[in-house]
């Protein structure tokens, strides 16, 4: 059985986008690249929501064709192209990216049937609107945060709301020579 696994760069006041849906504030360096490779190593299946779906296909298959990219970035554009996504949305009709799976209706069935089959995990990259639909449903089985050395003061968050209080255990933590501290927590039992 696999999990599902959010995956999200948050400020220290729980924040996963500023109040314009930024990221500049992430501390994004080769450290951070590597601990999210070791991250990604793990995914058996990205889950996305609307925006970062969106962002993302329109992003990473021009990487494709793009002979200055990067190693890194071309390795991560090819696992892209192949791996299984899920992408979760109400409003969507359709989705266009190679081997994509659109769940629109009874996302709690279809995640929990995708959680039965064998495999590595579901992992939720980003997505705070995604992510908080899944928490209130009760799907989310670990939490890989990485708490970034910054207080927006505002943005869009998955936790930020109206949720029953969720006691989480401490798995492991390391902190980055940039001051993100890598966390990972998985549901109190």
């Amino acid at each position: 059985m696999r999990k599902l696994v959010l995956f999200m760069h948050v400020s220290l006041d729980g924040y996963a986008s500023d109040s314009n849906g930024g990221l500049d504030w992430i501390p994004y360096n080769e450290e951070l690249e590597k601990y999210a490779e070791e991250v990604v190593a793990e995914v058996g299946s990205p889950v996305y929501g609307r925006t970062t779906y969106r962002m993302m296909e329109s992003y990473w298959p021009t990487v494709l064709d793009n002979p200055n990219a990067s190693k890194h970035s071309m390795e991560h554009a090819k696992w892209l192209q192949d791996v299984e996504k899920i992408a979760i949305s109400g409003s969507m009709d359709i989705v266009e990216w190679n081997n994509t799976k659109l769940i629109k209706d009874n996302i709690a069935e279809e995640i929990k049937v995708l959680k039965e089959q064998s495999g590595k995990n579901l992992v939720i990259f980003g997505s705070p609107g995604a992510a908080k639909t899944l928490l209130e449903l009760g799907l989310i089985d670990e939490f890989q945060l990485t708490i970034c050395p910054v207080i927006l003061g505002g943005g869009k968050s998955a936790f930020h709301g109206d949720a029953e209080k969720i006691r989480l255990k401490l798995l492991s933590s390391r902190t980055l020579k940039s001051g993100i501290i890598a966390a990972r927590y998985e549901l109190e039992k």
